[in-house]
């Protein structure tokens, strides 16, 4: 072969080398570009579907809580079958979890992702396989999913800033905050919607930890806070278990006083709407946990053969004294 033929041989040898490495290594989620899913064929209502459900946390009631209403709403669908995976609040473990759910060609994957961006990469790669994607409550980052199911976290955020400036302190006062997973999008969104609903009420927010969602963590956190930070009159929990977390810290520090405003309400013994009736909680925020609408969904994707809305909003009501016993009813009718 002439020189030059050998040198342009290497070139392309090269360029290809490179190009294969490239693909190799990946990108990251959010610059990886790709082309829209390709959705496999719908085997409509003769077919057998396998889900896997990818759950952030079960020790969480809230995560229990969702895990049970898939489990109930996927039992009247004879053609599922839905596998649960509960990645403990691991990244990491999650990521293999969900790898594991594509390994076994699952035909349509739930998640709630334990954080956004650790979690958007392997989601990202499920949907470019063809596999429907529905992602509960937590948010991954990009679009590249089929279905997010959830209530508005922002708008749940205000409502509560709402309600402690209207009812709990219409003078102003003083706030601590105990927040969810720093990385997880309900934590900034429910933050960012309560200093909404404060805004320009003259109370501000004078101490704030995470509470990682967890009742023993936002206990030990409400008691450094409490301690360490004189004159709290509220305390806004970003869910209901860290807020009894706050109420036994304060029962701790002999603050008796002090009005605690959670998020979940879930109609259970041990949920938010019996702690406000209870007088633990002044007030709880129902945020449905959207298990009984993924199924729906994902029966409509895998028997119906139909689309389902990119964003499936869900309803949020407020939980007082005055209703709670009616709202408890109401949700638990017929379940």
């Amino acid at each position: 072969m002439p020189k030059r033929a050998r040198g342009a041989l290497s070139l392309l040898v090269g360029v290809a080398l490179v190009a294969t490495v490239a693909a190799a290594c990946g990108t990251t989620s959010e610059n990886a570009g790709g082309g829209p899913a390709e959705p496999k064929p719908c085997g409509g209502a003769g077919g057998k579907y396998t889900i896997g459900v990818s759950q952030a946390n079960v020790a969480e009631p809230y995560r229990e809580r969702m895990d049970a209403d898939i489990r109930q709403a996927a039992a009247g669908v004879p053609q599922f079958t839905v596998n649960f995976a509960d990645a403990q609040q691991d990244n990491s473990k999650q990521v293999e979890q969900v790898e594991n759910f594509l390994t076994q060609k699952i035909d349509l994957l739930i998640i709630s992702p334990n954080e956004a961006t650790p979690l958007t990469s392997v989601v990202k790669k499920a949907y470019e396989q063809g596999v429907p994607v529905l992602v509960l409550d937590r948010k991954v980052n990009g679009d590249s999913f089929t279905s997010f199911i959830g209530a508005d976290n922002f708008d749940i955020g205000r409502k509560a800033g709402e309600f402690v400036a209207q009812t709990l302190l219409p003078g102003g006062g003083r706030v601590a905050e105990i927040k969810g997973l720093s990385g997880s999008s309900p934590a900034k969104e429910r933050s960012d919607g309560f200093k909404l609903g404060i805004g320009g009420r003259n109370i501000e927010i004078v101490a704030s930890a995470d509470g990682d969602w967890l009742r023993d963590r936002g206990r030990q956190q409400a008691d450094a806070l409490l301690k360490g930070t004189p004159g709290i009159q509220v305390v806004y929990a970003h869910n209901d278990p860290m807020g009894e977390g706050a109420y036994l810290a304060a029962q701790d520090a002999g603050l008796s006083g002090i009005k605690i405003v959670g998020i979940d309400g879930l109609p259970i013994e041990a949920g938010g709407i019996k702690a406000v009736e209870a007088g633990r909680l002044a007030a709880t925020f129902v945020y449905p946990t959207g298990g009984k609408e993924a199924v729906e969904a994902a029966r409509k994707i895998l028997v119906d053969c139909q689309q389902v809305p990119k964003v499936q909003g869900l309803p949020i009501e407020r939980v007082t004294p005055e209703n709670a016993a009616e709202v408890y009813a109401r949700l638990n009718a017929g379940s």
